[in-house]
């Protein structure tokens, strides 16, 4: 139940929904029920009154052999009638007596042809005890509320519905009734249940449509911006729907356009730089190749070819970054493994692992040269290379193990820096530029992963770790800053001219 409190909007939205709606109901039940029960009680009261002047017309008009089966005809199971020839007794005195009639059972009556009915017995509980009504006295009845000319005393039994009556007949005798109402089942009855529950269901059902109309577009939207992070071109969110959901889109929207734009801007600067130092390089390499003094000639070209293998690098590493490539779904493992294979066919020392297979939806070309780059540096530094695919609970790892002499703990994020190299000679056959692990780990963050560097035993542990995918990835599309930026660098970029001496 916490987990799905915490992980759904949905969930949230109807418990909220019915928690207004049993605080309504608590606040209206409070409110009303009160001038219900004083409603009930003034009906009750009408009916009483109404009832016993009538029952005096009938007694006074009858012999008196016959009054007693009239009033027990006249007796319910919340009513009790008997007549008292020695006057009336104070009010304490009638209440115990009028307590002791409703206690007991109704009469049975039988009539020709027809079987006894069987015993009727009253449901209702004595509250006297606790009752205020015990210390209230007769109250003599106003003439209007009252259809007869002689005179006639009201009393409560009780703080609820129980109320008595007497009213003295022509023959000096009192007519006495004693009424309370039986014990109900209060607030909480089986209709009262099922109204609420009726109430809760149709809120529910509204409360999930309403929560799925907020809930979709969040869900579009954090698909989109994971999207984006991973470096995928997305096609722009629909700007529809309340404002606030609405402006939400429209602000993505503008963001995803500036980042595009920054790249754009950074790729058009880099592609800039490499074609304006093209011109002084191969001016440098002509000037060069006139010096007389061969060991002075040999350094400057060599230090001009590395100047020349920078900028060759540093556009490469522009070029791949401004590459538009669409994101499909692939067999990571089988990617893996074609790359292991090509390699091992060069006549290097590469294994694979074979795993099982995953399907992961990715850059594949982009993925496979960050998986290269940390393969080809496996080879050129640990003698042999071993990969390996798996599957994690959250993490999709790609493992390249060497037996190499490994990295210090302090130069673990500095190789990751362009064009910082263990080796120091600088020489081209020892090692590259310095921009493999560079470019694997942007392209890797890219994909919303990274790369972790550890040392074993013997040997250095290159872990690629993705993100597991939940579901399937947004619409993809390119947009026209990144469609454009590899057609802009080439561009800008001059073919390469041949140099004599």
């Amino acid at each position: 139940m916490t987990s799905l409190w915490t992980r759904s909007l949905a969930a949230r939205f109807i418990c909220f929904t019915l928690l207004s709606l049993v605080l309504s109901q608590a606040i209206v039940f409070f409110i009303s029920w009160d001038e219900h029960g004083q409603t009930m009680r003034k009906a009750a009261k009408g009916e009483i009154f109404s009832r016993c002047a009538s029952l005096a017309r009938v007694l006074e008009a009858t012999p008196p052999s016959l009054q007693a089966d009239i009033l027990n005809a006249s007796n319910t199971s919340s009513t009790r009638y008997w007549i008292s020839t020695n006057g009336l007794k104070d009010a304490s005195a009638w209440r115990e007596e009028a307590w002791e009639r409703l206690a007991q059972p109704l009469p049975r009556m039988s009539f020709p042809g027809h079987s006894a009915p069987a015993e009727v017995r009253p449901d209702f509980a004595r509250n006297a005890a606790s009752s205020s009504a015990t210390s209230s006295q007769w109250i003599d009845v106003r003439p209007e509320a009252w259809p007869l000319s002689r005179p006639a005393k009201f009393l409560y039994l009780d703080d609820a519905t129980g109320m008595g009556l007497a009213v003295k007949l022509a023959n000096g005798a009192w007519l006495n009734t004693a009424f309370a109402k039986p014990a109900q089942d209060g607030f909480w009855t089986s209709k009262s249940t099922l109204a609420l529950g009726l109430s809760a269901l149709s809120l529910s059902i509204i409360a999930v449509f309403a929560a799925r109309g907020i809930a979709q577009p969040l869900r579009r939207l954090a698909k989109a911006a994971e999207a984006l992070g991973r470096g995928q071109e997305i096609v722009p969110l629909p700007e529809t729907g309340p404002d606030d959901i609405r402006r939400t889109a429209e602000a993505f929207n503008r963001m995803q356009a500036r980042l595009h734009r920054f790249v754009e801007d950074r790729t058009r600067m880099l592609a800039a730089i490499g074609h304006d130092l093209r011109t002084p390089l191969t001016s440098l390499r002509l000037r060069a190749e006139f010096v007389r003094d061969d060991d002075i000639r040999e350094k400057m070209l060599s230090t001009i070819t590395e100047i020349q293998a920078m900028t060759e690098a540093t556009l490469a590493f522009a070029r791949e970054d401004a590459t538009a490539e669409n994101t499909r779904t692939v067999d990571l493992s089988a990617l893996v493994e074609s790359l292991c294979d090509d390699l091992a066919e060069l006549g290097h020392d590469v294994s694979f692992s074979n795993g099982q297979k995953i399907g992961y939806s990715c850059r594949p070309d982009a993925l496979r040269r960050a998986c290269r780059n940390l393969v080809e540096n496996a080879i050129r530094y640990g003698e042999r290379a071993h990969v390996s695919v798996a599957r994690r609970a959250d993490t999709i790892e790609i493992i390249v193990s060497d037996d190499g002499p490994g990295i210090p703990e302090s130069a673990r994020e500095q190789v990751f820096t362009p064009f910082f190299r263990m080796e120091n000679s600088r020489n081209r056959e020892t090692g590259g530029v310095g921009l493999g692990l560079s470019i694997a780990r942007t392209i890797v963050r890219h994909h919303g992963g990274d790369i972790v560097l550890t040392n074993k035993t013997k040997g250095l542990h290159a872990v690629i770790s993705l993100p597991a995918q939940d579901g399937e990835p947004p619409p993809v599309g390119r947009s026209v800053a990144a469609a454009g930026a590899k057609d802009l660098i080439n561009a800008l970029e001059p073919a390469p001219r041949s140099v004599s001496a």
